[in-house]
């Protein structure tokens, strides 16, 4: 199968975006995966922060903001799943080279819709986080749609081994039910 043509970037985006002071990250962050899944890994996705042409691993800055995020993804199925088994992850990460993006207004500067925000068009975001990834960041972190924190999203494929890895995982599986309840109190 042939790839459709690449459209091309953005230069007023990329010049933008190369403006930005490249910052370090060292600290926790909290992931959500299936049973089975190497919290450590990436993967490409066309979701907010990837266009599907580079490997990205999804995160967040809180462990509610991790839920929150992985809650939202799961509640678009026709039927909510019931059978596989989600799992919270606490992460070590280590970068260099962050593109900090923590508020809507910033987000607006860049051409994205905040009144709209919330939904699911990403055109704007992928083209943000396609730029950064031209650029040579490592990650970005920029605000969560589902929960007020920050959420990080890796660059996997520009990361060293060490540079991300397991603190912890909650042995027990997540009960959807039970954190709907307390999320709605």
């Amino acid at each position: 199968m042939i790839a459709p043509p690449r459209k091309a970037r953005d230069l007023r985006l990329i010049d933008a975006i190369d403006k930005f002071k490249r910052e370090r990250f060292t600290g926790t962050v909290w992931r959500v995966t299936r049973e089975g899944r190497d919290p450590t890994l990436g993967a490409p996705s066309t979701t907010r922060w990837c266009n599907g042409t580079f490997d990205v691993l999804y995160a967040s800055l809180a462990e509610q903001g991790a839920l929150a995020e992985m809650h939202a993804l799961l509640a678009m199925q026709p039927v909510f799943p019931s059978k596989l088994r989600f799992f919270l992850h606490r992460l070590f990460v280590r970068t260099s080279q962050v593109l900090r993006l923590p508020d809507l207004e910033i987000l607006a500067t860049l051409g994205v819709d905040t009144a709209r925000y919330g939904e699911r068009d990403y055109q704007r975001t992928q083209e943000i986080a396609d730029a950064a990834y031209f650029l040579g960041f490592d990650a970005l972190i920029a605000r969560s749609a589902r929960w007020d924190c920050l959420n990080a999203v890796l660059f996997t494929e520009r990361a060293r081994p060490d540079e991300i890895g397991v603190v912890k995982t909650n042995p027990d599986p997540i009960d959807w039910s039970s954190w709907r309840r307390r999320r709605r109190r």
